[in-house]
C-alpha cells in the first residue's frame, strides 16, 4: 500500500463515529468497524487537525480513504518533485450550439490551452468563430460519432499530462482548475471531478419554474455536496465526463480512452476501467461547475430515456457493477415485512436484527441502541431500495394496480362448500393489500427524497415529477437490457449482512 502523500489532511466522512477514547472508527462504504491502538487514535487526530507528516501516518491515511471513511484534502503548495499541475489541456467536445460553447469558452478563459473538437456540425463555420474569438484550437471531424469519439481524437490529438474534459453546455468558475488539479499530486489519483449544478434560468430575470426548482434538488448529474472515492459499490459510483480531469498517464497505462461504441455511458464506463486497472477517482464537490439543463420536460425525460439505456450495455461490459438492488437478510426481512403491512413482524425482525448486531459489536464498545438504530435504518433504506428497484422493473403494472377495486363483499348465499369467514372475501382483502403494496413502492422512494432535500416544491408536484422521471429512466433501461440481450440491470444484487471489523497497524 502506498502511503497517501505528506501534507494531505483528512476529512472524515459524516458517516464516521468514535467510540471507546477514539480507538474504534465505525461507519464507511460499505460500513465497517476499524480498531485502533491508542498511538493510532493519537495519529488520526494529527491526520484531521495538521495532515500527513510521516509514512506511518500516510498508511493510515490511505486505509481510511479507501474505507471510505475519509476525504483527502491536498496541500495548498505541491510537494517536491510532483508532477507540474499547470500541464493541463482543456477538451471541449461540441455539435452546433455555438451559443453555449460562447459562454463556456468565456469561462474557461486562458488558464489553460483549449481544444474544441467539431462533432460534424450542420453548422461548422459557427462553432469555428466561436473558437477564432477565444484563441481555442479547433479539431473538426466529418462524421458525427458522439462525445465519446470526439474526446478520443483531442487525446490522440494534444499534450499535456493532464486533459480536463468540459463540456460545452457547462460554465466553469474562475480558478476551478488549481484545486482539482492539486490532487494529481498523490500519484495514485488517476481522474478527478467537481461537483455538477444546474446553471439557474436563462434568461438569468426569469422565475424558475417547476422545472428549474426541481432540477436545482434533483438532477441526474449532481452527485451530493460529499467528497468521496469514486468506484462501483461506493457512496459515489461514477462521475460524468460533463466535467472531468484525467491523468494521461493513467490513460495511456490502463489502454482505456472512451468506448466508441458507447452513445451514451461512456464516461462511467471510462471510470470504471480506470479503477478497474487500479487507479483512483475522487470527486470533490467544493469545486462546482454548472450545467445548462433541459428547458421542457419533454426534453428531460428524453434525456432520462438515452441514459438508461446505458445501463444495458454497462453491464455487459461491468458485470455485476449495476444491480437494481442491494439486499442484504436482516434489513431485506423487515423492509419486506414492513412493506406487506405486517408492522408487528417487522419490529420483532429488526429488533432481532438488532440485538444481533449489537452481541457482534459489543467487544468494540458500541452501544446497543446504535446497533438497534443501524437495524431500523438498514431496513428502511432496503424498502427505499425496493421502492426504486420496483419503479425500474415494472413502473406501469404498479399504477395500473392502484385504481382496482377487489371485491369485498357477496350478495346472496356462499356457493356451496365455501367457507363462512364473516361477511369479506378473501380476494378482495388480497386486493387491497396489494394496492396499498404498489402505492408505497412507488411513493416512498420521492417521498424520502423530498423529505431529506427539502426542494422548493411542494410534495405532489414533487411526487409527480420524480415519477415521470423515474418512469423514462425506467423505460430506457428497459430499451437498453433488451438491445444488449442482459437482464444484469433488473437483478438484484445479494450482500453480506456483517460490517467488516478489522484493526489497523498504528
Amino acid at each position: 500500500m502506498t502511503p497517501l502523500p505528506r501534507g494531505h489532511r483528512l476529512v472524515l466522512d459524516r458517516s464516521v463515529r468514535r467510540f471507546s477514547a477514539g480507538t474504534v472508527l465505525v461507519g464507511g462504504q460499505p460500513g465497517r468497524i476499524l480498531r485502533l491502538s491508542a498511538s493510532g487514535a493519537s495519529l488520526l487526530r494529527t491526520l484531521v487537525e495538521v495532515g500527513v507528516t510521516t509514512d506511518e501516518g500516510g498508511e493510515l491515511a490511505r486505509r481510511l480513504v479507501d474505507a471510505g471513511m475519509a476525504s483527502p484534502v491536498p496541500p495548498t503548495l505541491p510537494p517536491a518533485g510532483a508532477e507540474p499541475a499547470g500541464d493541463v489541456t482543456v477538451v471541449v467536445p461540441v455539435r452546433d450550439r455555438p451559443d453555449l460553447l460562447e459562454r463556456c469558452l468565456a469561462s474557461l478563459g486562458d488558464a489553460a490551452p483549449v481544444v474544441v473538437v467539431d462533432d460534424a456540425s450542420a453548422d461548422p463555420g459557427a462553432v469555428a468563430a466561436v473558437c477564432r474569438r477565444h484563441g481555442a484550437r479547433l479539431v473538426t471531424r466529418v462524421v458525427n460519432g458522439g462525445p465519446g469519439p470526439a474526446r478520443n481524437q483531442a487525446i490522440a490529438a494534444t499534450g499535456g499530462a493532464v486533459l480536463a474534459f468540459v463540456d460545452s453546455d457547462c460554465i466553469a468558475p474562475p480558478g476551478w482548475l488549481e484545486p482539482l488539479l492539486r490532487h494529481f499530486d498523490d500519484p495514485e489519483v488517476g481522474a478527478v471531478a467537481p461537483r455538477i449544478r444546474p446553471a439557474g434560468p436563462v434568461p438569468a430575470d426569469r422565475s424558475p419554474t417547476v422545472l428549474d426548482r426541481y432540477l436545482a434538488a434533483r438532477s441526474s448529474l449532481d452527485l451530493g455536496p460529499e467528497a468521496a472515492e469514486v468506484g462501483p459499490g461506493r457512496k459515489v459510483p461514477y462521475v460524468p465526463t460533463a466535467a472531468l480531469l484525467v491523468r494521461r498517464r493513467a490513460l495511456d497505462e490502463a489502454a482505456v480512452g472512451f468506448a466508441p461504441e458507447l452513445r451514451y455511458g461512456e464516461d462511467v464506463d471510462l471510470v470504471w476501467r480506470l479503477v478497474g486497472a487500479g487507479w483512483r477517482v475522487r470527486y470533490v464537490p467544493s469545486v462546482v461547475v454548472t450545467h445548462r439543463e433541459p428547458d421542457g420536460w419533454g426534453r428531460l425525460l428524453a434525456r432520462r430515456f438515452r441514459y438508461g439505456t446505458s445501463a444495458g450495455p454497462l453491464s455487459v461490459r461491468h458485470p455485476g457493477a449495476l444491480p437494481v438492488v442491494e439486499l442484504r437478510t436482516g434489513p431485506t426481512i423487515g423492509a419486506g415485512l414492513a412493506l406487506s403491512g405486517r408492522i408487528g413482524p417487522a419490529a420483532v425482525a429488526v429488533a432481532l436484527s438488532g440485538a444481533w448486531t449489537a452481541r457482534r459489536v459489543q467487544p468494540f464498545g458500541i452501544p446497543p441502541l446504535l446497533a438497534l438504530r443501524w437495524a431500523a435504518e438498514g431496513a428502511g433504506w432496503t424498502a427505499v431500495g425496493l421502492g426504486r428497484a420496483a419503479t425500474v422493473l415494472a413502473a406501469p403494472l404498479l399504477v395500473a394496480a392502484i385504481p382496482g377495486r377487489g371485491r369485498t363483499h357477496r350478495s346472496g348465499p356462499p356457493p356451496a362448500g365455501a367457507p363462512r369467514r364473516g361477511g369479506a372475501c378473501r380476494p378482495g382483502r388480497r386486493g387491497s393489500s396489494g394496492r396499498r403494496i404498489a402505492v408505497v413502492l412507488l411513493v416512498l422512494p420521492p417521498a424520502v427524497d423530498w423529505w431529506r432535500k427539502r426542494p422548493a416544491l411542494d410534495p405532489f408536484r414533487w411526487l409527480a415529477a420524480s415519477l415521470a422521471d423515474d418512469a423514462a429512466y425506467a423505460a430506457g433501461v428497459w430499451s437498453g437490457c433488451l438491445r444488449a440481450r442482459t437482464l444484469g440491470p433488473l437483478l438484484p444484487a445479494w450482500r453480506p449482512g456483517r460490517r467488516t471489523a478489522h484493526r489497523s497497524r498504528p
